[in-house]
């Protein structure tokens, strides 16, 4: 009997691909909102599944089908699982790190840009007024050149923007998750309140965690340098939205760019409303490549539990 795999979305291609001469290979229409009950419903077949990062992956889904052997996340991050339920479970959890890198840093460095030189709101004025006005004073922005970057999360992504950035001839300091300890371990690093009193650009490119729920938070923005900009293509409750939303009001923050929300897929209504924060749809991992080789890093993860092996990148 050929074991079951669930697509929870519709993945490129290469995943099924890979799976549907072994196994038997059930894929779902990507859906943004699915609760409990949903994915109960969903996995109730499922021997592996590949799901997605809004997918709620609790306890009581994976005690719902005994026969889950593995979840395979198209993400790096894994907030979505309930990691402590699937070690006890025996469920192997993995995903799919590495290969969205360079993806996730070029859109970092374009909503820099974007924000920094007001491209979005020059694109809608030219659009509205149909006619390019050439004036002196008209949307001026800042330039990048010797500017500070302060990057919260020296990984592979915010190691991938600082090369990105010193290029653009910025000075970069780092900070790994507020740890003053463990700051010293990169080259420019330095204490958090350092890095927020003294950035002119703030990214962030730390995971999730209970730790760093709200990490830049009302205090945090109050020890930012004013007029400095915010950049988060990371995960969206690193982020305290409504006091992001009173920084750009009181003029604390000059402007922002966000990838990530604190409650995908429902965005704050302020920030929709604002003029300086450009916002687009969770797409730091878009280009083809980066997309195509999740799926085949994700599939592969399933294909080798179901083997009875070691998936290419384990969680637990």
């Amino acid at each position: 009997m050929k074991y079951t795999v669930v697509l929870t979305a519709a993945f490129p291609k290469v995943a099924r691909e890979l799976l549907a001469g072994e196994f038997d290979v059930i894929e779902h229409p990507t859906e943004h909102g699915r609760s409990e009950e949903d994915m109960i419903t969903i996995l109730a077949e499922a021997d592996a599944a590949i799901t997605l990062l809004q997918d709620p992956v609790t306890r009581r889904v994976l005690e719902s089908n005994p026969n889950l052997r593995i979840v395979s996340n198209f993400a790096v991050g894994y907030n979505n699982i309930d990691v402590d339920a699937a070690r006890e479970l025996g469920i192997a959890v993995a995903n799919t790190p590495g290969v969205l890198t360079e993806a996730t840093a070029d859109l970092t460095m374009a909503l820099l840009l974007a924000v920094t030189r007001r491209v979005v709101e020059g694109d809608a004025e030219t659009r509205t007024l149909q006619r390019c006005d050439w004036e002196p004073l008209k949307l001026l922005g800042a330039s990048l050149q010797d500017k500070r970057l302060g990057i919260i999360g020296m990984g592979r992504i915010g190691s991938a923007v600082a090369t990105r950035a010193r290029a653009f001839g910025m000075e970069v300091v780092s900070v790994r998750r507020g740890d003053a300890a463990s700051a010293g371990k990169h080259a420019g690093a330095i204490s958090m309140d350092d890095l927020l009193a003294t950035s002119d650009i703030l990214s962030i490119h730390a995971p999730l965690t209970r730790e760093t729920h709200h990490l830049i938070d009302a205090a945090a923005f109050a020890k930012m340098k004013r007029g400095a900009y915010l950049i988060n293509t990371s995960r969206g409750a690193l982020v305290d939205e409504n006091a992001l939303c009173n920084a750009l009001d009181s003029g604390q923050l000059r402007g922002a760019a966000l990838d990530v929300y604190e409650h995908e897929p429902q965005i704050n209504p302020r920030l929709l409303a604002m003029k300086n924060v450009v916002i687009v749809p969770h797409i730091g991992s878009a280009t083809e490549e980066a997309r195509n080789a999740m799926a085949r890093i994700a599939a592969t993860n399933v294909l080798l539990v179901l083997r009875g092996q070691e998936p290419l990148y384990k969680v637990i």
